[in-house]
């Protein structure tokens, strides 16, 4: 596993050698085709407003290139905010 950052150097040839790529920076479309391995399985978690709506951090084009791919919105906003619940419902056990 590699964690990526804003200082992380030559992103586009570590997430080029990943099977399974998160991308979580919302920065909207940040994640390009190029930077995909033909195959890979792409998980979209960041969105961001833009003047055409919401969108994630991959870039459409993407699809043509992953296996599968997470859209957002759509995508993993449902587990967040099943996970959030739980997690407030077990701190509210604990009290």
């Amino acid at each position: 596993m590699t964690l990526c950052h804003t200082g992380t150097r030559d992103l586009a040839a570590l997430t080029r050698q990943a099977d399974i790529i998160v991308a979580a920076v919302g920065v909207p479309h940040m994640l390009t085709a190029d930077m995909v391995r033909p195959g890979a399985a792409v998980v979209d978690v960041g969105v961001s407003r833009t003047d055409d709506g919401l969108v994630g951090d991959v870039h459409p084009d993407v699809w043509e290139v992953a296996g599968h791919v997470s859209p957002n919105p759509g995508g993993v906003g449902p587990l967040t905010r099943a996970f959030l619940l739980t997690n407030v419902v077990e701190l509210a056990e604990q009290r």
